[in-house]
């Protein structure tokens, strides 16, 4: 009988598929570590990546020779689906010190201050609540 170790990348131990002959194909190591491990094709895809090479095995014919150690990583099927939209907000310092600048060279009064800093502080809580 031959074997080849496999685990999970986010386990410790390593698990054994068993099977006769030199080497086994991807397509058939991949049937059995989704049988041993209740796993249903339909939902996922497994990556498998030699465990001392670490190079990913792609091409489902290919022959892994027995006593073998591989890693075995989950992927969804159709990829990977973007959680949601992501916002770009400018916190730079010169982005909020412009809006604190009066149109010309005079002096602002305390109320105009009061003004722009309650419409800045507004425009900033209403991006916080946005990009959450």
């Amino acid at each position: 009988m031959s074997f080849i170790h496999y685990k999970f990348s986010s386990k410790l131990e390593y698990k054994t598929v068993t099977f006769s002959g030199l080497h086994i194909s991807l397509t058939e190591l991949k049937t059995q570590i989704m049988t041993k491990e209740r796993l249903k094709s339909r939902h996922c895809d497994l990556q498998i990546t030699d465990a001392q090479t670490l190079e990913e095995y792609l091409d489902d014919e290919v022959h892994i020779p027995r006593h073998s150690s591989v890693i075995v990583r989950r992927a969804p099927i159709g990829g990977v689906i973007p959680a949601g939209k992501t916002f770009i907000v400018d916190r730079s310092e010169t982005a909020v010190m412009e809006s604190f600048r009066p149109m010309d060279s005079s002096p602002m009064s305390l109320a105009q201050l009061t003004k722009v800093l309650f419409n800045v502080f507004t425009s900033l809580c209403i991006t916080t609540v946005k990009c959450l």
